[in-house]
């Protein structure tokens, strides 16, 4: 199998100069943000801080005086035949990197960004308005060059709640994903703002998706057969969520450590994984059976990129995001690492990306379930135990989680369909059979003109019993304790029914544990 990867790598000086440097995925562009000079304010023309070269000759093609540090960067169409640019309430359009005449102009008040559809023609352009003084922001959608038209666009939506966009475009240019955030969110509920996601189709039809779980929206992707989207969202455990081009949720792949989602080239297999903070926990699906494939694990990945082949993944390490243990793998999307490559400890990985190649060079193969066997030895991946303060190091660990997961839909455990119990749920289940047999007994000692129910062959060790012991003193703490516990029985049947107990009831109730066994401890000295 040939991997094709570009790598940069800083190891002295020495050595810069015998790193190729990559291959230039685009024949055209800008300079980079940080080589951008400030415009003088009291120069009213300003001197052009912003330059296009042509790449295969090194040449400047025009300079432009850019003002703005946000959505300053010119986009071009996929086959670089047309160049757009943001400039003053007006998008500019260059026709084949003629850079002296504006072919085109699409102008709206106050537009703040836009983005170009992918593919080829006809061009389509998204542009965003933010609101003001009451008004709301909107996304519309045009066809280039209709933009004159009394009706020239092709769809609008408007929406409150938005600071900020992002709009994501499927690879068919039919619709468009804007992501619309808040820098606070006035409820409190989150200290990052809040999110609302909505669809805009060039037919038309818009709607806002409607997102099951309160949250943050962690990441959107289109599939690559722009008929379904996968987002990632709501309060860790964060949900994922399949959505058709109706918005109606497909699949519910429940709750998890993940913030990203990852479709394959061929569409066929998602990645759902957990970087930046998370422990780098991979769950890669089928998405047409839906079907768990592996669940692999790239602690401290910065980078993730899926290979043209469909069949390979590349997780990486990266400065400056982190600086230490840099590096890079290769996996099978079944879980097994087939190549490993870690930079030394006086070195830094700056970028790893795959050779890019066209659409349609590798066809779509059969997913596998089996893991692909690797030469690379595997690694145990190492577990992180949680604090435990001095007074309890010497004690049992309790496993209790902080939040529990919910299974993906088709693994939730159907109604009349239930599997066996385990050891820990039949325990449980005793105990709390116990405890209600308990509770039958106070209230039979509760009534004394009741008749008393026939002797059973096997009583549960915690069933309050009607013995007496002849000892005054022993048979006064047990009708104590029983006293107790009926109180107890009373707080709880309020607290059902909805009643707020005070700190000293709630504090009652703790107590109904080590009164049952102090009373199971009094009967059996009986």
């Amino acid at each position: 199998m040939d991997h094709h990867i570009l790598q940069k790598a800083q190891c002295s000086q020495e050595n810069l100069g015998k790193i190729a440097k990559p291959i230039p995925l685009v024949r055209m562009g800008p300079c980079l943000p940080g080589a951008m000079e400030k415009t003088s304010k009291d120069d009213t023309a300003g001197i052009p801080n912003l330059q296009l070269y042509d790449v295969k000759t090194g040449t400047c093609l025009k300079s432009f005086i850019q003002k703005k540090m946000q959505n300053w960067c010119p986009s071009w169409s996929e086959d670089e035949t047309l160049c757009a640019r943001n400039v003053n309430n007006e998008v500019h359009f260059f026709e084949n990197n003629n850079f002296n005449t504006i072919a085109n102009k699409l102008h709206l008040k106050k537009i703040n960004d836009f983005v170009l559809s992918p593919g080829p023609q006809p061009y389509k352009v998204a542009v965003y308005v933010p609101g003001s003084k009451g008004a709301p922001s909107f996304v519309r959608l045009y066809q280039y060059p209709n933009f004159d038209e009394p009706h020239a666009a092709l769809a609008n939506k408007s929406f409150f709640k938005a600071d900020k966009v992002t709009m994501l475009w499927n690879k068919k240019a039919t619709a468009v994903l804007v992501i619309a955030s808040t820098d606070v969110d006035k409820t409190g509920a989150s200290y990052y703002g809040e999110q609302t996601l909505h669809y805009i189709a060039t037919n038309g039809e818009s709607a806002v998706v409607q997102l099951p779980k309160n949250g943050p929206i962690y990441d959107v992707v289109w599939n690559s057969s722009s008929t379904e989207f996968c987002a990632v969202y709501g309060f860790m455990p964060a949900k994922a969520t399949v959505f058709n081009l109706k918005c109606d949720p497909v699949f519910d792949f429940g709750t998890g450590p993940r913030n990203a989602a990852y479709y394959s080239p061929h569409g066929h297999i998602l990645v759902l994984a957990g970087f930046g903070n998370l422990r780098g926990q991979m769950e890669v699906w089928d998405v047409k059976k839906y079907k768990l494939i592996s669940k692999p694990v790239a602690s401290d990945s910065t980078y993730f990129a899926w290979c043209p082949d469909g069949e390979h993944i590349l997780t990486a390490t990266c400065a400056p995001r982190l600086r230490v243990n840099n590096g890079y793998k290769i996996w099978h999307y079944t879980g097994s690492v087939l190549h490993k490559y870690d930079v030394p400890s006086n070195a830094e990985l700056w970028q790893v990306s795959w050779q890019p190649f066209l659409d349609g060079i590798f066809p779509e193969k059969a997913i596998t379930y089996q893991v692909v066997p690797s030469d690379v030895p595997s690694e145990e991946p190492k577990v992180a135990t949680a604090y435990r303060p001095p007074a309890l190091r010497n004690k049992p660990v309790t496993n209790s989680k902080l939040h529990e997961e919910e299974p993906p839909q088709n693994m939730k455990p159907q109604p009349g369909n239930e599997k066996p119990l385990s050891k820990t749920a039949l325990k449980n289940q005793r105990k709390h059979e116990a405890k209600k047999a308990a509770k039958q007994e106070a209230r039979i000692d509760k009534s004394p003109d009741m008749p008393p129910a026939p002797a059973q062959q096997s009583t549960p060790r915690s069933t309050i019993s009607q013995s007496t012991s002849g000892d005054p003193e022993t048979d006064r703490k047990i009708k104590n304790l029983k006293k107790k516990l009926r109180a107890i029985e009373q707080l709880k049947e309020q607290a059902a029914a909805g009643k707020q107990l005070e700190k000293n009831q709630l504090e009652k109730i703790q107590k109904e544990k080590a009164l049952l066994q102090e009373l199971e401890d009094l009967e059996l000295g009986i």
